[in-house]
């Protein structure tokens, strides 16, 4: 019976460190700056490199050439024609001997018969040889050679017409004509291929250098084109910020400063916009104001005659019919007192006239004088979760105002029971109403507590006055305090207010 293979441990995969370079707009800049300078460098140094080691194989080429005509005009009128092969390879171990410094090997024909060396060499390439048999006139090719490079040079001989392959006499005496004689000689590129390494390793040497030359111009170019780059970036965050004021100097006629200009243009409309709006906000404010303090007076007279009339509806004096229209009157001008009490309190806020009259209390006394006020204390929908002593320091009036309106809220938007409880939660006083309802739809949470807003634009008349919740939320922030809005995992909506720790009282 074999052994079970041992268990397999498990490593942890390793985490492989990468490379982070940097992406900013400056590495950018820089990056881009050096590749332009490194391919201008090197297309300079490629270009020169190639003139460069033109020249230095044309110079051989043409002293080649003229060496080898001078050796020829020195040797070949001593050879007799028709020369035997002898007599080839004696002007062959001539030329090699000749040939100084190039070391270079000889091979000569006769009326295109095969080659005549003295020395073994590289084979003269057979297009060179078609080449001058072609054209008469010397010609070369650059050859590899046991990994040498080499040049191999053929010239043919010419005599003057009247003496050739006859009397040997001197060329000059005639026409130059072909001898039929033809003279090729190979030797290797050392030295040039020498003085060609030199010039890679001077356009190598000079390449680093350049770069690092080239970085001090660049990141100077760069710190031009971002200063204005960065003096836009900080503009706009004075305008995030609110300082629609801001402007920026505009120098030049590039396209920064054109996007400076347009940045000033957009600063300018923000800030005309924002103050026709701010306009516009205070005199609907002041309208509001006005309105409610107008329609106040009125108002009271109005509800005291509707309360005449409602104890007159109550006695049976009044007909059936008239009774039932005095008690809607009644009511329609209640609603109508309340929103106006409603707009004098937003506008005591946005005055920044809301007084708070702080007391030390017991908001379990709290809650049970606003449950009382509003007939919610016998009431089944309304149900409190209190325990323990809660003393807050609060204004009374303000807090029964937030809890009466979310209270109010709950059973008219969602489905009782309807539960508040409050719980003392790190120093501070968490209260929360929570009904039984659908909650709130995710689209309206962040509306919740804006002023007259409508979840359904459909619906345009409702009991309330459509500002409770913005009054609650204001009052809240008069203490510090948050209020926000949810739903609970089972579906009904909870609306949390959150009472900071009682200030210290100064000795």
């Amino acid at each position: 019976m074999s052994s079970p293979p041992p268990p397999r441990t498990r490593t942890a995969p390793r985490k492989r460190s990468r490379l982070r370079l940097p992406h900013g707009l400056r590495a950018r800049l820089v990056g881009a700056f050096l590749l332009a300078t490194a391919f201008g460098a090197l297309l300079t140094a490629g270009l020169t490199f190639q003139q460069a080691r033109s020249a230095i194989l044309q110079r051989t080429q043409g002293s080649a050439v003229a060496d080898l005509r001078g050796q020829l005009d020195s040797l070949a009128p001593g050879l007799a024609f028709p020369p035997t092969t002898k007599d080839l390879r004696d002007l062959a171990l001539q030329l090699d001997q000749v040939g100084g410094h190039r070391s270079w090997r000889a091979a000569v024909s006769y009326q295109d018969a095969p080659l005549v060396s003295a020395a073994p060499g590289p084979a003269v390439p057979a297009p060179l040889r078609s080449e001058v048999t072609r054209e008469g006139a010397a010609a070369y090719q650059r050859v590899e050679h046991d990994g040498r490079p080499w040049l191999a040079l053929g010239m043919p001989v010419l005599y003057a017409q009247d003496t050739a392959r006859t009397t040997g006499a001197s060329p000059a005496a005639g026409r130059p004509g072909p001898s039929g004689l033809t003279v090729y000689v190979s030797f290797p590129l050392d030295d040039d291929r020498a003085d060609i390494a030199a010039l890679v390793t001077a356009a190598q040497a000079g390449a680093a250098p350049a770069l690092a030359l080239a970085l001090v111009p660049a990141l100077y170019a760069a710190g031009r084109i971002l200063r204005p780059v960065r003096r836009l970036r900080g503009g706009a965050e004075r305008l995030a910020a609110g300082e629609l004021g801001t402007r920026l100097p505009a120098h030049g006629s590039d396209e920064l400063a054109s996007l400076t200009r347009s940045f000033n243009t957009m600063a300018e409309t923000l800030e005309r916009d924002d103050a026709e709006l701010r306009r516009m906000e205070a005199g609907a404010r002041r309208f509001a104001s006005d309105v409610a303090h107008e329609l106040r007076t009125p108002l009271a007279a109005m509800a005291a005659v509707t309360e005449v009339l409602d104890e007159d509806a109550a006695s049976g004096v009044l007909p059936e019919d008239t009774a039932d229209a005095v008690r809607l009157i009644s009511e329609e001008t209640r609603t109508l007192a309340r929103m106006v009490e409603d707009l004098m309190e937003v506008s005591r806020f946005d005055a920044k006239a809301a007084p708070l009259h702080l007391e030390d209390v017991d908001l379990r006394t709290l809650v049970t004088k606003t449950l009382q006020l509003r007939g919610w204390a016998e009431d089944s929908r309304v149900r409190t979760d209190l325990k323990g002593a809660l003393p807050v320091r609060v204004d009374p009036r303000r807090i029964d105002v937030i809890l009466g309106n979310l209270i109010g809220n709950a059973l008219r938007h969602g489905r009782p029971p309807v539960t508040l409880t409050a719980r003392p939660h790190a120093g501070s006083t968490v209260i929360t109403v929570t009904d039984h309802g659908s909650g709130i739809p995710a689209d309206v949470l962040p509306h919740v507590f804006e002023r007259f807003y409508k979840a359904d634009a459909a619906r345009t008349r409702s009991a309330g006055s459509g500002l409770g919740l913005a009054i609650a939320r204001e009052n809240a922030l008069l203490h510090h305090a948050t209020l926000v809005a949810g739903n609970t995992a089972r579906g009904g909506a909870v609306f949390t207010l959150t009472l900071p720790p009682a200030p210290e009282e100064q000795p």
